[in-house]
């Protein structure tokens, strides 16, 4: 399944080691996942998401105010994919829509793959959920063979297409999640004087058509104020709130619209 990010060339392990034939060599950490984002292919000196992002998005994940949308993920998936399909989760963070899919999709014999660029999010992970191979990689440069996948969860993470699409198998799935219009509307409304809307068009990704759209509404009411922090937290709006506007919008006990699509495509033949 993997190959050597610095050459391409497959991978073998090797005890606790994954080493191709040119001798570049990459441990298993002890938490179980593997290392395959080379200097050269950070964008930063720690890249990924901050710690506070992941510690708040994990918190609020684990709530279960975003099952629904993990719930209809696992939904699409399981009318789609046939009897022991692979499967990869980009952007996987610390596994919580992997764990659950992993679960919801038992009686399939599902194998999941987890990417994500961000170590610390790949080792908690790991640690939590063992039957999930995960790795340290980038979504640009993705470490695996040719048309290793049935499928791929893109959950609102960037990625190259073309990548994507040698990865996945011929007739291979994607299934995309975004923001659709009305996601997060309230909290717009108080950093932006005119709020600009999610679009609502399918998004054209080369090397796939797309088969079907599903759209999520949910609003959440009566949040804690701690849990509204970590809502905050978890968006790139973080960083447009004043701790005192984040202190007055948390405790105003507000209702916040979330708004997704969820969009199914498959991998041209051609491609």
């Amino acid at each position: 399944m993997y190959r050597c990010p610095l050459c391409q060339q497959s991978l073998t392990q090797q005890h606790h080691s994954f080493v191709c034939a040119s001798n570049h060599s990459f441990d298993l950490a002890k938490e179980g996942y593997l290392h395959l984002l080379p200097v050269q292919q950070k964008n930063s000196k720690v890249p990924g998401d901050s710690p506070l992002m992941m510690q708040s998005r994990r918190d609020f994940l684990n709530a279960g105010y975003y099952q629904p949308l993990s719930d209809a993920v696992n939904q699409c998936f399981a009318a789609a994919l046939p009897l022991q399909p692979v499967v990869l989760d980009l952007g996987c963070g610390e596994g919580y829509y992997s764990n659950r899919l992993m679960q919801a999709l038992a009686d399939k014999e599902l194998r999941l793959y987890g990417l994500d660029i961000a170590k610390t999010a790949i080792k908690k992970a790991a640690k939590s959920y063992p039957a999930i191979k995960f790795c340290v990689a980038s979504a640009w440069h993705l470490p695996f063979a040719d048309q290793s996948f049935d499928a791929a969860l893109k959950l609102c993470a960037p990625c190259e297409p073309d990548e994507l699409a040698r990865v996945l198998k011929a007739d291979g799935l994607l299934l995309t999640v975004t923001p659709a219009p009305e996601h997060l509307l309230e909290i717009k409304q108080q950093v932006y004087s005119s709020v600009r809307l999610h679009s609502d068009q399918v998004e054209s990704i080369s090397g796939f058509e797309h088969q079907e759209r599903q759209e999520l509404k949910l609003k959440l009411t009566d949040i804690p104020a701690d849990m509204v922090f970590n809502l905050l937290e978890m968006t790139p709006l973080a960083w447009k709130f004043k701790p005192e506007q984040k202190q007055l919008f948390a405790t105003s006990s507000p209702q916040i619209s979330l708004n997704f699509y969820l969009d199914m495509y498959r991998k041209n033949r051609s491609v």
